[in-house]
């Protein structure tokens, strides 16, 4: 179990970016975070995997502090795959997949861990490209081996920022397949930043939704995918419809929004 505890985190003097953020980590689910630029989304996943100290409050894995967890050890428990991934070498998907065993064996591949490789790429469907380069390979098949480096890392918890990025729309759905494939299939816990709502309401069984450092509202898509809520989140008029279950949100200002002339 995953606990945030009265989080506070600045940049500099005047910038709180976190204010006394409190928050328990849902177990084999999709949490997904939402909120307008700056709020502190990305800056929470940060701290909650230790890649920035909190200044003040605790997170928690399994009631042990993460900050007296070594980092090779803390790395076999909780994987993170940041918003941009930039590579100063040229390398093969089967070698950035490799990485992702290197808490393990630090970096001298045995047995297991080649067998960790082939089956987080075939998981993946990228067997057949285990030998290409990755500036070779579309934006989408490069975020998907990415996404099988941390599969391989084999972690019960990962930690996505903004995976979508730079993703049309097929590929957005097809990570976004693997991803709760992750957790249905492999058992794994999985908090991800999510910009577009409905790919959050569509697959996250819970959302936090974050307003200038603070958490405004958290629980499932019903609850949190409202005009209520995501009005003053996103300071933006919501007009939110119901389809199939799920909450959709139409990103048009639903008073201005004139209709089409062909359609009568």
């Amino acid at each position: 179990m995953i606990q945030v505890q009265n989080i506070v985190q600045s940049y500099g003097r005047d910038k709180e970016i976190l204010k006394d953020v409190s928050l328990t980590v849902r177990e084999h689910e999709i949490t997904a975070l939402i909120g307008a630029n700056g709020a502190g989304k990305s800056t929470l996943l940060s701290v909650m995997t230790n890649l920035v100290p909190a200044q003040s409050g605790q997170v928690l894995l399994h009631g042990q502090d993460i900050r007296n967890i070594k980092s090779n050890e803390l790395a076999k428990h909780i994987a993170f795959l940041k918003q941009s991934q930039q590579l100063a070498i040229r390398i093969t998907v089967n070698d950035l997949v490799e990485f992702g065993r290197f808490p393990h064996c630090g970096g001298k591949l045995g047995d297991e861990d080649k067998r960790k490789v082939a089956e987080a790429l075939d998981y993946l469907n990228m067997g057949d490209m285990a030998e290409k380069y990755l500036d070779k390979i579309s934006g989408g098949q490069r975020q998907r081996a990415f996404i099988a480096m941390i599969l391989a890392q084999d972690t019960p918890y990962i930690f996505l920022d903004e995976p979508l990025n730079n993703l049309d729309i097929r590929y957005s759905v097809e990570m976004m397949k693997n991803v709760q494939r992750l957790v249905s299939a492999l058992g794994k816990t999985v908090i991800v930043v999510l910009h577009d709502i409905n790919f959050a309401s569509a697959y996250a069984h819970h959302i936090v939704a974050m307003r200038d450092g603070k958490i405004a509202k958290e629980g499932p898509p019903c609850e949190v995918v409202t005009a209520q809520v995501l009005d003053p989140v996103f300071e933006h008029k919501f007009h939110i419809i119901d389809h199939d279950g799920k909450q959709v949100s139409l990103y048009y200002d639903h008073d201005e929004a004139s209709a089409c002339k062909f359609c009568g």
